[in-house]
């Protein structure tokens, strides 16, 4: 069952490794998507892109036909019916947009627009066309992430209480070392800044693994004032590139979350996130998790003139056990869209998901130089 997939900004970091790499080539090499009592969704990507030179290698790379720089012309093809955007969020709305009008499917990265008016537009158009839409969710696919959430629903964790996470690591300025991330994502009119690209993550992270967020206050700095850009040229960073942000949750639950571009990692992953319980707690990475039962809670005892006797980090934890085979997040997730496209498979993760993460963060900025708390409302599509 041969799905066409117009595969729009592919020739950028995410586009390839994670949707195009360990994703629809990942499920070609599977023999596609398995349908109980039909054939299997074979996903048929077109590449998709400014750069004719660029598309024209990975589509060489990687033994794929079709490739193409007009992007109207393939909105027009009905070979086509799936439209995915990993584009700059700055020039995402406007192709979003005319996908819809082409009576695509839509599927795209998150945040699918630079502000909550033009998010709740993309929503309200699609709505009225009536074509399936998705915003990419991966988070709560890792390993590490699934397992908690497998703790949530087996009653481990007793009432929750909290949840803290750290998110982070050093991006490099550009000068005497490679950026790991393109210069738009530090530049507010491209719309880059950490607070647009993680509260758009701790959205559904937050209602995934707790509950969803009712109030938020934020702190939205930029640590680093001037980076080079992949020309080698300097430019001002307008966009934050750390956050640091308390949420309150449904139920009464607190969640603390640092995000930041400018720091050093000294834990045992990129993104760890810890929730505690009246009857245990839980410690995940991406792809870990150790949980610590109240009955294996060793006494801690505050003595500063003393050695410390116990390690914090080992004692009564016991890592949680795979149980199954973990898949890349993002192609487990494309697995699920194509079979709501193709078989009217569930899913959840709409674009109105798409602007809950949006208007979170606009809220987080909004909080962040008002130096206030702020409600989250419910969202009127």
């Amino acid at each position: 069952m041969k799905v066409g997939v117009i595969m729009n900004g592919v020739t950028g970091r995410m586009g390839t490794n994670q949707h195009l790499v360990r994703s629809l080539l990942a499920i070609r090499r599977q023999g596609g998507i398995p349908i109980p009592g039909g054939e299997p969704i074979w996903p048929e990507p077109i590449l998709v892109g400014r750069s004719e030179a660029k598309l024209r290698a990975l589509a060489g790379e990687h033994d794929l036909p079709l490739w193409s720089t007009d992007l109207d012309a393939c909105l027009g093809d009905s070979r086509f019916p799936v439209y995915f955007d990993a584009q700059a969020t700055s020039v995402r709305v406007p192709a979003v947009q005319a996908a819809i009008e082409a009576g695509k499917h839509v599927y795209c990265e998150k945040p699918i627009a630079s502000d909550l008016g033009s998010a709740l537009d993309l929503v309200r158009q699609a709505q009225a066309v009536g074509v399936k839409h998705g915003v990419v969710q991966d988070k709560i696919f890792l390993p590490g992430l699934a397992k908690l959430r497998r703790l949530r629903d087996a009653g481990f964790f007793g009432r929750i209480l909290a949840l803290r996470g750290e998110f982070g690591y050093w991006v490099f300025e550009g000068d005497w070392q490679v950026a790991q991330r393109p210069a738009w994502n530090y530049r507010a009119e491209d719309g880059g800044g950490i607070v647009l690209d993680m509260f758009c993550h701790w959205n559904y992270v937050l209602a995934h693994l707790v509950a969803p967020v009712t109030a938020v206050s934020a702190t939205a700095v930029t640590h680093i004032p001037e980076r080079v850009d992949e020309a080698g040229k300097r430019y001002r960073a307008t966009a934050d590139d750390a956050a640091f942000a308390t949420f309150e949750l449904e139920g009464g639950a607190v969640a603390q979350l640092n995000s930041s571009w400018a720091t050093r990692v000294f834990r045992s992953d990129l993104l760890t996130l810890q929730i505690d319980g009246t009857e245990g707690s839980a410690v995940a990475g991406l792809r870990e998790c150790w949980v610590q039962h109240r009955t294996t809670t060793p006494r801690a005892v505050w003595n500063p003139d003393l050695p410390r006797e116990i390690d914090y980090q080992r004692a009564g934890w016991q890592e949680v056990p795979d149980n199954q085979v973990f898949e890349n997040a993002f192609k487990v997730q494309w697995k699920l869209f194509l079979r709501h496209v193709a078989c009217n498979g569930s899913f959840p993760w709409t674009l109105l998901e798409g602007a809950r993460g949006v208007q979170l963060a606009e809220l987080g900025l909004r909080s962040s130089r008002e130096r206030r708390w702020l409600a989250v409302p419910e969202l009127e599509v």
